[in-house]
């Protein structure tokens, strides 16, 4: 019954193994790739490959400094853009300030003007109404003597007074 398991193997021509066959080839197909510079092909195509990843990773490099130098020139115009920012608020600041200041001043200049021209305009009314009242006063009294004159004078009192400045004249 051993002999049962036992497959018999095919031989090429009777005597020649399978195995030995397919190594053979291999050992050919070997032959023919390093007669026709396969391997060189292989590594000249890898190296062509390695050659375009190499400079694939300096452009990285240089386009990741130009990125980061950019990045640094714009964060250094933030910085300064916020600097020109604050001082220009302050500028407005003072400004407003100053404005503030001036127009304090000038309310209290025009105010200083205007009370000096109401107490001028008073003291001219009241000037004026003394002298509207002298005017009156001197009027009434002026007809008031009249009056009296006419009342009290006769032709008489007229003689008798200009005789009296003629004497005094003479003395």
């Amino acid at each position: 019954m051993a002999d049962l398991h036992e497959v018999a193997e095919p031989l090429l021509y009777g005597q020649i193994p399978p195995v030995a066959i397919v190594s053979a080839s291999m050992a050919v197909l070997l032959l023919i790739m390093v007669w026709k510079k396969v391997p060189a092909l292989i590594t000249s195509g890898l190296d062509k490959q390695i050659v375009a990843i190499r400079a694939q990773l300096d452009e990285a490099r240089t386009l990741r400094a130009e990125a980061e130098q950019l990045r640094a020139d714009y964060a250094a115009r933030i910085a300064s853009a916020e600097k020109d920012a604050a001082a220009m608020l302050e500028h407005a600041r003072h400004e407003a300030e100053a404005i503030i200041a001036r127009a304090e001043h000038s309310t209290a200049d025009v105010m200083a003007r205007r009370e000096k021209m109401a107490a001028d305009k008073i003291s001219a009314a009241e000037q004026a109404a003394v002298d509207d009242l002298r005017q009156r006063a001197v009027t009434a009294a002026a007809s008031a003597a009249a009056q009296l004159i006419a009342a009290r004078h006769d032709a008489d009192a007229d003689h008798a007074l200009i005789d009296h400045n003629i004497a005094s004249l003479v003395n």
